[in-house]
């Protein structure tokens, strides 16, 4: 039989993913989950033993996040925490219940059952559906930006601009090459990329995004078949990763928290 370690393994990275979803930063989302195996290391009893181990990981993490203040990574005592970013995500969650996030995310990033959900938040799946609406309702109304696509694939690319343009934002141009992505953000400053990391001449969507990071500030959602060439542990990596094939509503959850912890998008 397998050590709980050897089980947890293969879902580290998707906790890593929500955990930096959540928290709108790689460090502090990475922070949470090493507090998270630190209490499944220091009490392996207490670990949920009536389900699966991926839900049981999501609750022990939960679980960690409650006992932080939800979210206060500082009060768990680790500096990760990234002070701009944090006061944007106050600002930002003065207006939104955190567990009506939580449901959102764990539903359609992670792609938990209402059920699932209901254990993890202990909660009923009439709350969860509840939770849900009212998270993407109120995310979705605080935020219009212009989005940058960067795409190579036409079908992909057009499914992800009606998406974009369904949320009521912008679509400033679909760049399919690493210099077009670099020009078209020089032409018209975006409020948010969506980028492949494969591009139609062979370039990297990851060096079109350094190179537009390196002259303006702007949240990134990758959106790759390839997730784990980003998340490797060994290099700064995204906030927020979509794996293709995707789903309408985990775009749209991506967008959302990209934007809920824009500096450029948060209310007077």
């Amino acid at each position: 039989m397998a050590s709980l370690g050897q089980q947890l393994a293969p879902h580290l990275t998707f906790l890593r993913r929500f955990s930096r979803a959540l928290t709108g930063n790689q460090k502090q989302g990475d922070a949470f989950v090493r507090l998270t195996l630190e209490s499944i290391v220091a009490d392996p009893d207490s670990f949920p033993q009536d389900v699966d181990p991926r839900a049981g990981l999501y609750k022990t993490f939960l679980k960690v996040w409650a006992s932080t203040e939800n979210g206060d990574v500082a009060a768990a005592g680790n500096s990760a925490g990234d002070p701009a970013s944090e006061a944007i995500a106050n600002a930002r969650l003065a207006m939104i219940d955190k567990v009506s996030r939580q449901a959102l995310l764990l539903a359609e990033v992670e792609g938990f059952s209402n059920g699932d959900i209901a254990y993890l938040l202990d909660c009923t799946t009439d709350r969860v559906d509840a939770l849900i609406a009212e998270a993407r309702g109120e995310i979705e109304a605080q935020l219009k930006t212009d989005v940058l696509i960067i795409e190579d694939e036409p079908i992909i690319a057009m499914d992800i601009e009606a998406i974009v343009r369904d949320l009521g934002h912008t679509v400033t141009g679909i760049a399919v090459t690493r210099d077009e992505a670099v020009a078209e953000a020089a032409s018209r400053a975006p409020g948010l990329v969506l980028a492949d990391i494969q591009l139609a001449d062979d370039s990297s969507g990851i060096d079109a995004v350094q190179d537009i990071l390196d002259e303006i500030d702007v949240p990134v959602i990758f959106i790759t078949a390839f997730p784990e060439r980003l998340l490797t542990g060994e290099r700064p990596e995204p906030a927020f990763l979509i794996t293709k094939p995707f789903q309408n509503a985990t775009v749209k959850t991506a967008i959302a928290q990209a934007l809920f912890f824009n500096q450029a998008t948060v209310p007077e």
